[in-house]
């Protein structure tokens, strides 16, 4: 998926009136996950972070690439759920057990909340968290490979005095194709309690795939079905599914030479596949 589309995902969010997306974290997937034509997580990593340079709210993480082991979806959200919570001193919302702390984005019926600081300017602000965690993560450099640009919080990290927003309440939600989405259907392929947390305690925003049909397929699983109002799937102006450009169709395009390669990718991840000689194979 394209930085494109997920910023296309974020303003649909905002649109809904439930969210305000402060940040987004793109966590490439371990080297022994086993995919035929993954390329060295190093590659993944170096290309990642060139198609969000110009971003200010996504952030590359390599915590899960430089694991000795290839990772669980479920284990990476988990991951980032406690490590904002140490970073930010937020509380991290379960979505079937809301808290009576005001939650980023949701409306407030009620009186707004007394902050325990009265001086409004140091108020906790969606802009002023996402500051302060980035921040936080930038502080704190990873040990290994020697490269600059990626950082990622050590868990035993001494966070210090890093700011506290109490009054906050955050969500983390897996962004994912409607293939994912479909992939939940298929016995065997998701543990079930896997399933049962990401969907359950996280929350799914889906960008459909051309034709997908999301809602047959939320309703081919009994945990999507449970858990439907935690999917919210990305939909354009005209209110129609909006389709995303899979990263198939991407390599596709650079192996065969196809110049609308351009539409899918940024020029200078571009540039790099073609120095770094990547995709150059059928099995790319």
């Amino acid at each position: 998926m394209d930085v494109n589309q997920r910023e296309k995902a974020r303003d649909y969010l905002h649109k809904t009136g439930r969210f305000i997306v402060i940040g987004g974290i793109i966590s490439p997937v371990h080297d022994s996950y086993g995919k035929p034509g993954l390329v060295p997580s190093r590659h993944r990593l170096t290309m990642c972070q060139l198609a969000v340079q110009s971003s200010d709210w996504i952030r590359v993480d390599p915590w899960e690439c430089y694991q000795d082991t290839w990772q669980t979806t479920c284990s990476v959200l988990e991951h980032h759920r406690d490590l904002m919570k140490r970073v930010t001193g937020c509380i991290l919302s379960n979505v079937n057990t809301p808290s009576t702390t005001p939650v980023i984005g949701q409306p407030q019926n009620t009186t707004p909340p007394i902050y325990q600081n009265n001086n409004t300017a140091n108020k906790p602000t969606a802009i002023k968290l996402w500051g302060k965690v980035s921040e936080s993560l930038g502080k704190i450099c990873c040990v290994r490979p020697h490269v600059e640009r990626f950082t990622f919080v050590d868990e035993n990290a001494n966070l210090g005095t890093a700011m506290r927003y109490e009054e906050i309440e955050l969500r983390i939600l897996l962004l994912c194709g409607s293939d994912l989405l479909e992939s939940f259907c298929i016995p065997g392929l998701w543990n079930e309690s896997d399933m049962e947390v990401i969907v359950g305690d996280f929350g799914i925003v889906v960008v459909p795939r051309d034709g997908a049909d999301t809602e047959r397929i939320m309703n081919h699983s009994s945990v999507l079905r449970k858990h439907k109002d935690n999917i919210i799937v990305v939909k354009d102006d005209l209110n129609h599914p909006m389709s995303i450009v899979s990263s198939t169709k991407s390599r596709l395009a650079l192996q065969h030479g196809d110049g609308h390669v351009v539409d899918y990718l940024s020029q200078p991840v571009i540039d790099y596949i073609l120095q770094s000689q990547l995709y150059i194979n059928a099995s790319g």
